[in-house]
């Protein structure tokens, strides 16, 4: 066992964490670019954290253009041992209200063109989606949600789809029928990449908004959603913190911590060398690479 440092990734309305002690802005190089922006680390409590606005500072970086291989290898690069997503979602589902908290175990991926693995030809490696997201994790913030006065519901399906634009009647109708409770633009492949760089992720969605099937109401708006993106805010930002000061001394084991065990597929003498050296944080344990330093 060991200590937590926990990544937290901020979405549209989480730009900022309260009561990092010693915090600082940390410049991260990484293989696969630059990530979103710089990341503030510090400590709450015993807890290690950093922080990264997923959008960058000023909420500048569109969703289909944000680098999330950067972004999972600079947290991991920094040493953190599980990943706390915050997004704003829309609903598809009537109990599920602007304004309460979604706590995500699925997802359906809708995306096009997002460089969606770390791995590659040289060096393959399938990880298991089957449960995308960290169990325990994810009930301590639901705890913490709940801590914050937040309305939560434990569990749903969350539909990233592509954007930037937001849907069709006719779209969000039919992710409605496929079970969908929730969707976004940001949590896929965020959530596979955290996956094979063995790291535990959970997704808290914070709901800003009814999507368009809904009859005889107007369809979302940018004014709206900001609305209810402040309503939000000050609830994240207090269920980060109960969530960083309710966590224990000691960080158990958790079996994502080695899935690539039994992941990489390609031999030995096969792997390309220099995407081997591309791995060496999120996969460096696994393929016995000299580990990089925080």
């Amino acid at each position: 066992m060991s200590g937590w440092t926990i990544g937290i990734i901020g979405g549209s309305g989480l730009y900022d964490v309260e009561g990092i002690e010693d915090g600082r802005w940390v410049e991260v190089e990484t293989p696969w670019g630059k990530p979103s922006d710089a990341i503030y680390t510090g400590r709450v409590g015993h807890v290690g954290v950093a922080f990264l606005p997923r959008h960058g500072r000023g909420h500048r970086i569109e969703p289909s253009d944000l680098n999330a291989r950067a972004n999972i290898d600079a947290l991991k690069r920094l040493g953190v041992t599980d990943v706390l997503a915050v997004s704003s979602v829309g609903s598809l589902a009537e109990e599920r209200a602007p304004g309460t908290f979604t706590i995500v175990d699925q997802f359906i991926d809708r995306t096009k063109g997002r460089p969606s693995s770390f791995f590659g030809t040289g060096m393959v490696a399938h990880v298991s989606m089957a449960d995308p997201v960290c169990p325990r994790l994810s009930a301590l913030a639901a705890d913490a949600a709940e801590a914050a006065g937040a309305a939560v519901h434990r569990g749903g399906t969350y539909l990233a789809m592509e954007g930037p634009q937001f849907s069709t009647r006719a779209e969000s109708l039919l992710y409605r029928q496929w079970g969908c409770d929730v969707i976004g633009m940001t949590a896929m492949p965020e959530a596979r990449l955290a996956r094979e760089a063995e790291l535990p992720y959970a997704l808290v969605g914070m709901v800003t908004d009814y999507d368009c099937w809904r009859e005889g109401e107007e369809a979302v708006d940018v004014a709206a959603v900001i609305r209810q993106l402040s309503a939000n805010a000050a609830k994240a930002r207090a269920m980060v913190v109960a969530l960083l000061r309710a966590l224990p001394t000691e960080r158990p084991a958790s079996p994502i911590d080695t899935c690539l065990d039994a992941a990489l597929i390609t031999a030995p003498g096969a792997r390309d060398p220099e995407l081997l050296a591309k791995l060496d944080a999120v996969a460096g344990r696994v393929l016995h690479l000299k580990s990089p330093r925080p």
